[in-house]
């Protein structure tokens, strides 16, 4: 069982600005998407299990995310090129942030020490945050399924 990770931002906290380079060659910031809900999630790898699950079902309920004037934003710390053919391969239609530099991830608290088949390291816990149209931490799911977490994404913007 995935040990939920110690995070310091709470609901109604501002979310902290971040600018970084996507997939495709692009880069964004948090405050390009002022005025909408922003699902930023964060995963540990592209292509594995796991993650490809997580990214595979935002994308097939991406139309309806957008439908409710929402944003997917995934952050990992894989390199631009790593999303680029992450992104090519399953037709993901939303940008991946390459965050090399840690900046977002610690940011947001979700780097830390994990334990894997007996073994710790650092990391990035599987965490998504829903972001309200002004900017402020409206949802945080600190333990993600990735199976069932698009679903949990599209409730969570219906209420």
């Amino acid at each position: 069982m995935a040990k939920e990770p110690t995070l310091t931002l709470k609901t109604g906290d501002p979310a902290p600005a971040f600018k970084a380079s996507t997939n495709g060659g692009g880069v964004v910031s948090l405050a390009d998407f002022k005025g909408k809900y922003v699902v930023l999630y964060f995963y540990p790898k592209d292509s594995t299990p796991g993650c490809t699950t997580e990214a595979c079902g935002l994308r097939d309920a991406h139309e309806q995310i957008l439908a409710r004037r929402a944003v997917v934003l995934g952050v990992s710390v894989d390199s631009v090129k790593s999303h680029d053919k992450f992104v090519e391969k399953y037709h993901l239609p939303f940008p991946l942030l390459a965050d090399e530099n840690r900046e977002i991830v610690k940011a947001y608290g979700v780097w830390g020490k994990k334990r894997f088949m007996g073994r710790e390291y650092d990391g990035i816990h599987r965490v998504t945050f829903l972001i309200d149209p002004e900017g402020k931490i409206k949802k945080i799911w600190p333990l993600v399924k990735p199976a069932e977490h698009a679903a949990e994404v599209l409730a969570a913007l219906a209420a």
